[in-house]
């Protein structure tokens, strides 16, 4: 058996190990760093629902190797069978023993693939893993499928579908819940969304769910709640992702009650020289401190980064996840970060919301302008705890602000006295700026 040592150890080579790497070899440049890794190509995650129509194929959405070499990163493909955590070691695939100082949990997720599922294992039913090999025979097999069913209409749901829609293919997308995108968007969002891309070609149905799959051997067809039979050549189950964490469990460390890696405010686990990044890993949303399954590559790198500082000696915490969300259909993007006004109500916490509708260039007949609608949750004492915004293509970055805005526990009277800077172009007008007009809004409501 082949022998390495390595001062840290990091399973798995998507976003959360590509960060921990990186951020971790800059901030201690002596330390050796290994990533472990079962795919011999990662793909950028987010991008995956584009690979049906906007990208070629699976080789335009790979993330390259060559910056954690050049930064001085050792890369090994293989899988981690087992972690002794006693003796710090770790054995692969290729029978080769790994002894390290420090570990880090970055072993992603899977999709869900319900057990009450009726009829899940039957031919041309998929999921939408971060697999190449996996996405390359999917794409393969579309092209012998024309109608297709999509179960679960969050933001993969959507992307996709919009995607296969633009293929040419005949989409209908199912969601139990009453409105698409409902984990992140109170429904005044979430209807323009579902307009928008019924207008485009998908068809949808939402307060439904499936009771079961049909067919002899292949799909068939689709049996919904509601009796209806919908007919497929391939269904998509998009229902989520649950943390893999079957490594974590067989080397002792504990879970929480959701499945997660369990850490503490420094993203360490119950063994201290064992961390964990990503969607593997534990989370709470900063504002109700509870357990939040947000998996997303953006947090992934927060998180990883964090992990990275504290490797030896802890200099960062954790205080909580901020969700952050954006999507494009079609010309208008949709965004949201922190607390929406819907969840408020299911947790019972009193807030005051603002809203404002403008446009994101000035004056309005200039070209490609678009109107630029916010959504603002404050608490009753001012401070802003959520926001959402549907318009052009500087909603991705507005919600990215929003987050910002979040996380520093910003006031409403802060953000409306905030110094900023306006061209024509670029952004709203200074008098008519949508995130400032919709905290005037809800300030309103504090007098």
């Amino acid at each position: 058996m082949q022998s390495i040592k390595t001062d840290v150890l990091i399973i798995g080579g998507s976003a959360a190990g590509i960060v921990a790497a990186q951020a971790g070899k800059s901030q201690y440049p002596d330390k050796e760093f290994l990533v472990v890794r079962k795919e011999k190509h990662v793909l950028v995650p987010c991008a995956i629902p584009y690979l049906f129509k906007t990208l070629d194929s699976t080789r335009q959405n790979i993330i390259p190797d060559e910056p954690l070499k050049n930064a001085g990163i050792k890369l090994k493909i293989a899988e981690i069978t087992s972690i002794d955590r006693q003796n710090k070691t770790c054995k692969t695939d290729d029978e080769t023993e790994i002894t390290y100082d420090k570990l880090i949990m970055a072993t992603g997720s899977t999709p869900i693939i319900p057990g009450w599922l009726k009829g899940a294992s039957l031919e041309n039913v998929y999921t939408i893993p971060k697999n190449k090999e996996y996405l390359d025979r999917f794409i393969q097999d579309l092209k012998n499928f024309k109608k297709i069913v999509i179960i679960g209409a969050g933001f993969i749901g959507v992307e996709i579908s919009d995607e296969l829609t633009k293929a040419g293919k005949e989409v209908t997308l199912v969601e139990i819940m009453p409105h698409i995108l409902s984990a992140a968007f109170d429904p005044e969002i979430a209807f323009p969304a579902k307009n928008i891309l019924e207008k485009r070609g998908t068809k949808i149905k939402t307060g439904t769910g499936v009771k079961e799959i049909l067919g002899a051997k292949k799909v068939e067809s689709v049996l919904l709640d509601s009796g209806e039979k919908q007919e497929a050549d391939a269904v998509i189950l998009s229902m989520g992702y649950r943390p893999d964490t079957g490594l974590a469990k067989e080397s002792g460390l504990k879970l929480t009650d959701t499945g997660f890696i369990e850490t503490d405010k420094h993203m360490r686990t119950i063994d201290p020289d064992i961390f964990a990044a990503g969607d593997c890993a534990q989370k709470k949303n900063l504002i109700t401190q509870k357990p939040a399954p947000i998996m997303l590559a953006s947090t992934a790198r927060r998180e990883s980064t964090i992990v990275a500082m504290n490797l030896y000696g802890p200099s960062a915490a954790n205080n909580g996840t901020i969700p952050v969300f954006s999507t494009s259909i079609g010309e208008t993007a949709f965004g949201a970060a922190g607390l929406i006004e819907t969840f408020a109500k299911k947790e019972s916490i009193d807030i005051i919301t603002g809203t404002f509708e403008g446009i994101d260039k000035h004056p309005g007949k200039l070209p490609n302008t678009n109107k630029q609608f916010v959504k603002l949750t404050a608490s009753t004492d001012g401070i802003i705890l959520g926001a959402q915004v549907i318009g052009g293509q500087s909603t991705g970055e507005l919600t990215n602000l929003a987050s910002f805005i979040i996380q520093n526990k910003t006031t409403l009277n802060t953000l409306i006295t905030a110094q900023i800077g306006t061209h024509p172009l670029l952004t709203a007008s200074p008098i008519a700026y949508p995130l400032i007009k919709a905290a005037q809004a809800a300030s309103k409501k504090l007098t």
